[in-house]
């Protein structure tokens, strides 16, 4: 299995249990999803589900069949927890999306929510690709960048996440078009990263490192130091 790189952030995200940590949170989720044609005959994986609101979410609002996959065994088992609490049938399943053991046209539907970013993004859109049946749709909220930053103010944003490679809409709309999706659109918010984002759903895990405190607060610094540049953009594609 391909691992996600090691990111500070992400442990720190599994730890305190964040709900919606991606830009414009369930909200924008719901959003999304009230101009795409879903019903209870609706097959949905959402990659990266973390605590799994948006899974639960589609399953609950939708009546969906929902698949709900994530690499962190921290956010599967809060996944698994809300599922229970709530009784929805909802699969969980621990995984990477850059290698996901399930059938050939599988979903009508599938989204990730600031989840590309933290992988190998052409292997993972190469299985999601696979994974969709023909004419399903792919929706992405990624974090992208609004102008080409200087190298070692890059690196200081690839280092603290853990990604390999801060993108522009371009680059973005260039690798889902290299896939082999089609009708790409990208939906470009009126707010940026961090303005009237609502606030996040936690659930704190037991034991807390003191550092992870740090993590979140250092997070919120670059989001106000690189405001205006890094940003994010919704993505809809079909295959």
């Amino acid at each position: 299995m391909v691992l996600i790189r090691n990111s500070i952030y992400l442990d720190a995200l599994s730890k305190f249990g964040v709900g919606g940590a991606h830009p414009g949170g369930i909200s924008l989720t719901k959003k999304i999803f009230k101009t795409e044609e879903i019903n209870e005959t609706s097959y949905i994986l959402d990659v990266g589900c973390g605590t799994g609101q948006t899974a639960a979410y589609l399953a609950s609002r939708y009546g969906a069949k929902v698949t709900a996959m994530d690499i962190n065994p921290i956010m599967i088992e809060k996944a698994k927890n809300r599922m229970t609490k709530y009784q929805l049938p909802v699969e969980i399943i621990q995984g990477s999306i850059e290698n996901f053991p399930l059938a050939d046209g599988r979903f009508n539907f599938i989204i990730s929510e600031s989840v590309l970013s933290f992988v190998n993004k052409p292997r993972a859109l190469k299985e999601i690709f696979r994974l969709l049946k023909n004419g399903g749709r792919f929706i992405a909220n990624e974090l992208t960048m609004n102008k080409q930053l200087e190298t070692t103010n890059e690196e200081e944003i690839k280092q603290f996440y853990g990604l390999d490679s801060v993108l522009m809409e371009k680059d973005w709309v260039n690798l889902f078009e290299h896939t082999g999706f089609k009708h790409i659109k990208t939906r470009v918010q009126e707010h940026s990263n961090f303005q009237n984002n609502p606030i996040p759903e936690f659930t704190y895990s037991a034991h807390i490192d003191p550092q992870l405190y740090g993590i979140i607060t250092q997070h919120f610094h670059l989001m106000i130091k690189y405001q205006g540049v890094l940003d994010y953009r919704v993505f809809s594609c079909t295959k």
